[in-house]
């Protein structure tokens, strides 16, 4: 006799898709992850793409993953391990049987588990659950790609097609799996194929086909049901990313200074979408040009802000580098420029798939000379729209090339963003010259920002010279005389401080004093907020100070760091904010924890680490 399923309800819980880079799992999760925020669930993802373009297929270097999680309120990571593990092929179940909770449930296309996938895989046996050693685990083999085929043998998609819709059988097991409704994704369907009413109609039903197979066979024992919160702002939501969310962070930034928005770049992943989504916006006024090379992207961004465009330029760590001589060419000219980094692995080509932190002191000190800018950082995917809107306001006020750091987690994982209304955000006021002014002075400055005032191209009398030698403090004509140098080189670094007069002092995430500060940035926010949040309900005496500010920091750090009897900085590098604090605030010690592995933390080993730095272990 057959045991009756159980029905788990759970306030939290995660999973995985997985397959080769062609088996469509982002979409799957995507959809997936889509259903649960409409459906009111909290959700956090994780894609995690091969570095590869097209890896040999069934291999390991090609296996395409997606992993988020679910929950009845705010969740801020895609989860440590997973609840359960759709794995299309045997490499895919190779590559992550290490992130599968104790008991977790795979779910694995028996189609491909023949002896061609398993050599393919590398594994060594012909027995990969005593292999892997998932005899205590939840395994379904289920024969998805036969299931597939006899789904739609009577529709008129020829071979390909029908292979390729093997992710919606496997997400339509899903859907049962976790209660989730297919109507949020049937709606899908429509819209994206309304002009193929074959294809809908043929998605729709492996879909469906999928569910009700997992419902039929009794090899899944339970079911998980995430229930929704009220806790959960009301308001309209959208699931976002971190690079449309920076693109749209930009996009009000100029809607607020009244100024056209420029982007001048050239393709680079993982930031290359933040330019596809600007393009997509001629409708807002929005100009992109894709340049020939990374110079040439920042090279025209620069004159189009000369021109009197708010102008940026999206990049990731390679391209940063090549953009350095240009930053410093708008340091000098000191007019605004916003350079968006989404930080890849490195170095060289690297992981560029994959996600790191170690591009922080080429923001800060990576030019000739004295070349100050500002330097900011997002932490969450969503909150890379409010973070794009500071830099872009920082930048235009303050007369300042700035840099937005974010990251391929951030960049790529997606989370619900309660859409927020224009009126909420301030008027952005860069400092354009009138017209009909004439006692103009390019390098005169405002003495409560030291920023110098932007005159546009055509403004009758305004006409000056701007270029990369060394200007004059007043007038902005050639100047090679060492005092005036010594001048021009103090006041641009005392304009990037003065920075910190506008920017809010530093919050704290628990006590303002402690056994023990946890100090991140960046996009490590979401694994560090759990990891202290959860030791201090267990009565840990710990906080959290997560930076957003980075150049200049806040005034209040110093305070701040005076009240705990240890410092921990966590960072996904060797130690680069630790560094810079060891600079900037040498009065304390400060201990590291870090990870260099192309991946974010885990809760558990910050967790891990936290408790043995309180023990003095």
């Amino acid at each position: 006799m057959d045991k009756e399923k159980q029905v788990l309800e759970v306030d939290e819980v995660s999973i995985r898709f997985s397959g080769d880079s062609g088996d469509g799992m982002q979409l799957s999760g995507t959809l997936f992850s889509d259903a649960s925020a409409l459906f009111g669930n909290g959700v956090s993802t994780f894609p995690d793409y091969p570095s590869e373009i097209r890896a040999p297929q069934g291999t390991i270097g090609g296996v395409s993953g997606f992993q988020l999680q679910i929950g009845s309120k705010k969740v801020y990571t895609p989860g440590d391990y997973c609840d359960v593990l759709v794995a299309m092929n045997p490499a895919a179940l190779k590559a992550n049987a290490k992130w599968l909770k104790t008991g977790a449930t795979v779910i694995a296309d028996s189609d491909t588990f023949n002896e061609k996938g398993l050599q393919r895989a590398k594994y060594k046996t012909n027995d990969p659950i005593a292999e892997l050693k998932l005899e205590d685990y939840n395994v379904i083999f289920a024969p998805i790609t036969t299931l597939t085929k006899e789904s739609l043998k009577e529709t008129e998609l020829d071979n390909k097609s029908i292979l390729r819709s093997k992710n919606m059988f496997a997400l339509g097991m899903a859907y049962y799996l976790f209660d989730r409704p297919l109507n949020f994704t049937e709606h899908f369907f429509e819209v994206k194929f309304k002009n193929r009413p074959r294809i809908v109609e043929a998605n729709k039903k492996v879909l469906r086909d999928g569910y009700n197979y997992a419902g039929n066979i009794h090899a899944i024992p339970s079911t998980y049901k995430v229930p929704t919160s009220n806790s959960i702002k009301k308001g309209r939501y959208r699931n976002v990313n971190g690079n449309t969310a920076t693109a749209w962070g930009l996009i009000a930034a100029a809607e607020k200074a009244n100024l056209p928005l420029f982007c001048g770049s050239y393709p680079i992943t993982p930031a290359t979408d933040i330019l596809i989504e600007l393009a997509k916006r001629k409708d807002l006024g929005v100009k992109t040009l894709q340049a020939e090379d990374e110079i040439a992207g920042i090279c025209t961004s620069i004159g189009a802000s000369f021109a009197g465009n708010f102008a940026v330029t999206t990049t990731s760590g390679p391209g940063l580098s090549l953009k350095s001589e240009a930053i410093g060419l708008a340091v000098m000219t000191e007019l605004p420029l916003v350079i968006v980094n989404v930080q890849r692995g490195g170095p060289s080509t690297g992981l560029p798939t994959k996600t790191e932190q170690s591009d922080l002191f080429q923001a800060l000190y990576g030019r000739n000379g004295e070349c100050p800018l500002v330097v900011v950082a997002a932490s969450t995917p969503s909150n890379c729209f409010d973070w794009a809107f500071e830099a872009s306001k920082i930048s235009l006020e303050h007369m300042t090339p700035a840099i937005l750091l974010t990251d391929g987690y951030i960049a790529n994982g997606t989370e619900p963003w309660l859409i927020p209304s224009m009126k909420d955000f301030p008027e952005i006021k860069p400092p354009i010259v009138p017209d009909g002014t004439t006692d103009y002075l390019p390098y005169e400055r405002d003495p409560e920002r030291l920023a110098r005032r932007w005159a546009i191209p055509g403004q009758v009398g305004l006409e000056h010279r701007l270029g990369g030698l060394e200007k004059d403090f007043l007038k902005g004509s050639v100047s090679h005389d060492p005092l005036n140098h010594q001048k021009m080189v103090d006041v641009r670094a005392a304009k990037v401080e003065k920075v910190k007069d506008f920017i809010p002092e530093q919050e704290l995430v628990g006590d303002n004093e402690g056994d023990l500060l946890v100090v991140s940035w960046g996009g490590t926010f979401g694994h560090t907020f759990s990891a202290v949040q959860e030791l201090r309900k267990e009565g840990k005496k710990i906080s959290l100070c997560h930076i957003h500010y980075i150049n200049p920091l806040p005034k209040n750090i110093n305070e701040i760091f005076s009240k705990f009897k240890k410092i921990v900085v966590c960072e996904l590098n060797l130690g680069q904010m630790a560094d810079y604090l060891r600079m900037k605030h040498s009065d304390f010690k400060y201990l590291q924890y870090n990870k260099v592995q192309g991946l974010p933390f885990t809760i558990a080993e910050l967790k891990d680490n936290f408790n043995q730095i309180l023990e003095g272990k």
